[in-house]
């Protein structure tokens, strides 16, 4: 068989992939483990949505086969390898997830029977070894992260109001930064001051932190609520208050016609840096909720139990 991948795997293989891996940031880490070429991952756009990142990877590698065969081949045997996606269970609509993933899983199989004869045995254990172990490499580097940034934020809980409230302004640039989420800090425009905006699955977001010893009350959210309804329809505002917010605030701030924050407190913020729900996962899971219910402030703590 020549040394050609033909052009009828391209999209069951684009599919699978951007099935199977539902996050960009989970994408990312699967090809920065899989390619072996880390500048091929780092060249793709990836402020742009999913499936666009997906063609443009394997669109590049399927018209330059005489420079990344080797690197197409071993990409569409390893994801064709993926037995059990089972993580995608613990999404919204999980089963549907799931099962989406695991069809378009099946139907690659079905067709990479011809490539395999291309890649001898102790070629592919040797790949899935160094995928596997690049992929345990990045879940360590990432714990070991999280938890610098929890010791930030134990230290931050002792410094003067003015100071803690610059620190955790850092605290969330580095958060963000760690899940591959675009995001840039304080800036002044007209007038107004935002203590930073970022983008998360091509929605805008304004970002307000707080961290003071009084709940937040009504007013507050409603200059914030404001200055996102002045932007563009698809933003957002996400309101930090460590502290949480006083009952009227959130009774009142849901009546509004259409809600454009969504609400975090300091235990939802304690719950990503411990691990025990990931950042992208809970912005995503508030953002599902509002749009479902009103409810702009769905708490990590009822995600959990």
């Amino acid at each position: 068989m020549p040394k050609h991948v033909n052009a009828a795997v391209l999209h069951p293989l684009k599919e699978a992939l951007r099935l199977t891996y539902w996050y960009k940031n989970d994408l990312r880490a699967f090809l920065n483990a899989t390619l072996g070429d880390r500048s091929l991952v780092a060249e793709l756009d990836w402020t742009a949505y999913k499936h666009q990142i997906v063609t443009q990877l394997i669109d590049k590698l399927a018209a330059n086969q005489h420079k990344y065969f080797d690197v197409l081949l071993n990409l569409l045997l390893t994801v064709a390898e993926v037995e059990d996606p089972s993580h995608l269970k613990r999404l919204t609509d999980g089963q549907k997830k799931y099962d989406e993933a695991v069809n378009s899983l099946t139907s690659l199989r079905k067709q990479v029977e011809p490539y395999r004869k291309l890649r001898s045995e102790k070629e592919d254990a040797a790949r899935r070894l160094e995928a596997e172990l690049a992929r345990n490499e990045n879940a360590r580097a990432m714990s070991e992260k999280l938890a610098e940034l929890k010791q930030l934020f134990f230290t931050i809980m002792s410094q003067d109001p003015q100071t803690r409230g610059y620190s955790l302004e850092k605290l969330l640039n580095d958060l963000f930064a760690l899940y591959d989420i675009d995001a840039k800090g304080s800036f002044r425009i007209h007038g107004e001051q935002i203590d930073g905006a970022f983008t998360f699955q091509g929605v805008e977001y304004l970002l307000e932190a707080k961290w003071q010893k009084e709940l937040t009350p009504l007013a507050d959210l409603d200059t914030f609520s404001s200055k996102a309804n002045r932007k563009l329809d698809n933003t957002l505002g996400l309101f930090l208050s460590m502290s949480g917010f006083q009952p009227n605030a959130l009774t009142l701030i849901g009546h509004s016609r259409r809600p454009t924050l969504l609400l975090m407190d300091g235990s939802d913020l304690t719950m990503t840096l411990e691990e025990r729900i990931l950042f992208p996962d809970l912005l995503m899971r508030k953002r599902q909720h509002a749009a479902q219910t009103g409810d702009i402030f769905l708490k990590a703590t009822s995600l959990l139990t």
